[in-house]
């Protein structure tokens, strides 16, 4: 798990969210006052987890089961009840660097 880059990232749509994705397993996406850590988890499977919640080893907590496909993943409707997708025109989403989360 890395830390949050400060600057936006510059995702023209959600197909371009879908290819980092693909790409770099890990994004922080930030919906309202809400920042989510969305991840893949060995490259096995994905789920998001809520930033603002820590469990005991001082990881955030999960708030998707595990899925293992990102279009699985990407259809949970975790968000007030709606889907990244539905909910991508409001986010802003920001890397995961190497370094140790804020």
């Amino acid at each position: 798990m890395g830390k949050r880059a400060e600057e936006v990232l510059d995702l023209a749509d959600y197909e371009a969210l879908v290819d980092y994705l693909h790409h770099n397993h890990s994004v922080y996406m930030k919906v309202d006052s809400k920042m989510y850590y969305l991840t893949d988890v060995n490259f096995e499977s994905w789920r998001a987890q809520d930033t603002s919640k820590l469990n005991h080893k001082n990881h955030y907590t999960d708030c998707t089961d595990l899925c293992p496909t990102l279009d699985e993943f990407l259809s949970i409707p975790f968000i007030h009840g709606e889907t990244i997708e539905k909910v991508f025109p409001h986010c802003k989403f920001y890397a995961s660097i190497p370094g140790d989360k804020d």
